[in-house]
């Protein structure tokens, strides 16, 4: 029995080609090719400074300490979230407040991000998922209105648009991840988009130790930094992959929607949302009634995977983490996000797929109703 794999990243030979001609070009760390990424990734954000990094999560560390964000200061995020958002917050010596999404967009509730602002908040950080963003202008509008920063979490959204504009091409600050299960890959990497090149400037020094040049060309540290700073290696990947992105994006819809074509009537399951122009698909999750199938998610699960299928979690409601209780938070608070944290299944969905193993996922769901 082959295993269909939840993800797997497609690397062609012209990535594979890409990468041994650098290695063996000698310049293996941060050079040509990182700068060339760069350049690329920039123009399909309409220009916008765009700097690599080795990971999301270093891009949305910087992005918070480029808005000067730390001890004392309130970050208002979506509890429906990959971890690092949480974690990156609470690292720079800040509060994250949670607040609740949509159900089935899983966009962050606007009007209880309204309702959670204080003299402290800082900083709004909506996490966007695949098959639909929330609404752009009104999260800008409101940013706007009390003076806040927006750092979107585009981790899995890179290519989507909102009314013909790509995510990362408008508003404040975006961040990206290029990690194997996402839309394209750099092994291991990440980028943030900025609104200047100011800031960006800030971002070069951050994430390469805080080192800044005197007029002698001796070095000098005046913020503390970390070390993010991205391969040559992961670039030319990188550059290999960004070009075959708008195909990439092409065969994960065409997944989608045979997804929505063939999937089994299950009474109270809840899909994504279907039909959104210019979203793109970087996973297929479901919320099942188990209880109401007889079974539990962790033996439906398993019996999925007994039949060849692995299957992945996206996401646990972050508030319910060890963490989150010691911030305060507990059970009950953010409905919609406990609900897709206890009842989600993310489907496989990657490029290494074709219409005929969604169909066998869904036919195999449906001897498990």
């Amino acid at each position: 029995m082959t295993l269909l794999n939840f993800s797997q990243p497609m690397i062609g030979e012209d990535a594979i080609a890409a990468m041994v001609e650098t290695m063996r070009s000698g310049w293996i760390a941060s050079g040509p090719r990182v700068l060339a990424f760069e350049q690329a990734l920039s123009a399909s954000f309409g220009d916008r400074p765009t700097r690599s990094l080795t990971s999301a999560t270093g891009a949305m560390e910087l992005a918070l300490l480029a808005c000067g964000i730390g001890p004392g200061d309130e970050v208002i995020t979506s509890t429906q979230s990959f971890f690092s958002t949480m974690n990156m917050i609470v690292k720079v010596g800040a509060r994250p407040i949670f607040v609740d999404c949509d159900l089935i967009t899983r966009a962050i509730d606007l009007a209880q991000v309204e309702a959670s602002i204080t003299t402290r908040t800082r900083a709004i950080v909506p996490t966007h998922f695949p098959g639909a963003l929330g609404d752009m202008d009104a999260l800008y509008s409101l940013a706007r209105r009390y003076g806040l920063r927006v750092i979107e979490d585009a981790a899995l959204v890179q290519g989507s648009e909102w009314q013909g504009r790509p995510v990362g091409s408008f508003g404040d600050i975006a961040t990206f991840s290029f990690h194997p299960n996402k839309n394209m890959t750099t092994i291991e990497g990440g980028a943030i988009v900025v609104p200047d090149e100011k800031t960006a400037r800030r971002v070069e020094i951050l994430r390469f130790h805080g080192i800044q040049r005197n007029r002698d060309d001796t070095r000098d540290v005046a913020l503390v930094g970390g070390k993010y700073n991205m391969s040559d290696v992961s670039a030319a990947i990188g550059l290999a992959q960004l070009a075959r992105l708008p195909e990439f994006l092409a065969h994960r819809r065409k997944l989608a929607d045979r997804y929505f074509e063939v999937f089994p009537k299950i009474d109270d399951a809840v899909l994504p949302p279907r039909g959104l122009a210019g979203q793109t698909w970087n996973m297929f999750c479901v919320l099942l009634p188990y209880e109401r199938m007889g079974t539990t998610r962790q033996a439906f699960r398993a019996a999925l995977l007994g039949r060849g299928i692995a299957t992945g979690l996206s996401y646990e409601a972050s508030h319910l983490t060890t963490i989150g209780k010691l911030l305060g938070y507990h059970s009950g608070q953010f409905p919609n996000a406990e609900q897709i944290g206890a009842h989600t299944v993310s489907l496989p969905l990657h490029c290494g797929m074709d219409v005929g193993d969604v169909d066998r996922v869904c036919a195999e769901i449906a001897t498990l109703i």
